[in-house]
């Protein structure tokens, strides 16, 4: 069955959910990984892409969502702080941009960011698209279509807002916002000309079928990009005692993810430093085709240098 599945998805067919679930639940994970690398291979060749981000606005965060450090509602110890430096910035980016780094993005907390910090961080963007090489991306909460537009003119090629889970899962980790208002968000960045990044977290207790569920909704919106992160448990957050969910499961759902989305970029984000080197090898190849370099927001990534053998002891080579 799983190679009838693979044939399906290497001539254009769309797999169910319920193929899906399938897939994941394979008897052989090696086996499956084998599948959903030729279905990478096939689609996006042996390329990876790369990208990096500074947290431009950190903590005091509005929203509620459980898992995050940055929550006003949690006490986490988290750095508090209303917007990077231009000088800050530049430095980071022009670093990256000489490690040949691909993509650089500002991160800010809140549900979104007003008119006047806005302007401050598209001056910003203005200066990265003078001085770097680097495609520019932007996650700012939940914008509307004006501040968008801002980020589109100043040099954004892409907006970034994560899913982060299933619909039918969402609710119970976050209720400050919806799906509904990502999705909005989402779509609107489309309809100003940029693509789009958007994915999710696993390990925050949503089944197999909820993880299938949020790759359809990806699959359904016509993403570009999904960041796969790995939840770490952060103290003071509701989430802090949740149990780390396996290795074998980490590689069999991010293999689903390529299965539903044959021709995306599955890009390795949070999580990924506490894996074991078979792992993240296993991932790579087995369906993951995209890497968040450096440092995370709130917690420590891997080092580039150390992704840099990794991808060559692979084959795998940067965009």
């Amino acid at each position: 069955m799983l190679k009838e599945l693979k044939n399906k998805v290497l001539s254009g067919v769309e797999i169910s959910r319920e193929d899906a679930l399938k897939v994941a639940q394979w008897p052989d994970v090696d086996e499956l990984c084998d599948a959903a690398g030729e279905i990478c291979r096939a689609f996006c060749g042996n390329k990876v892409d790369t990208c990096s981000i500074i947290n431009a606005r950190s903590g005091r965060c509005g929203e509620d969502c459980k898992w995050c450090a940055q929550s006003a509602h949690f006490k986490t110890g988290v750095n508090e702080y209303e917007t990077a430096s231009m000088d800050d910035v530049l430095a980071l980016a022009n670093y990256n941009d000489s490690r040949g780094i691909r993509r650089f993005s500002l991160v800010t907390s809140g549900r979104k960011v007003g008119r006047r910090d806005m302007e401050h961080f598209c001056d910003i963007y203005r200066q990265l698209r003078k001085q770097t090489g680097l495609h520019l991306c932007a996650s700012m909460g939940l914008l509307g279509k004006d501040e968008l537009q801002m980020l589109r003119d100043a040099g954004v090629e892409r907006y970034h807002c994560n899913l982060e889970t299933a619909p039918s899962y969402f609710g119970s980790l976050c209720t400050t916002h919806t799906t509904a208002d990502k999705i909005e968000t989402l779509r609107l960045a489309k309809s100003v000309g940029m693509t789009v990044c958007s994915g999710g977290i696993i390990g925050m207790g949503e089944t197999m079928e909820q993880r299938v569920e949020l790759a359809a909704t990806l699959r359904s919106i016509g993403v570009d990009s999904v960041p796969i992160n790995i939840l770490i448990p952060i103290h003071g957050t509701p989430l802090q005692d949740m149990q780390p969910i396996g290795e074998d499961e980490i590689v069999r759902s991010v293999a689903m993810f390529r299965f539903m989305l044959p021709d995306k970029f599955l890009r390795f984000a949070g999580g990924r430093a506490r894996l074991s080197k078979e792992a993240e090898r296993r991932i790579l190849t087995g369906g993951m085709n995209g890497v968040l370099m450096g440092d995370m927001l709130t917690t420590v990534g891997n080092r580039i240098d150390e992704d840099r053998e990794l991808f060559d002891s692979l084959g795998l080579e940067p965009v």
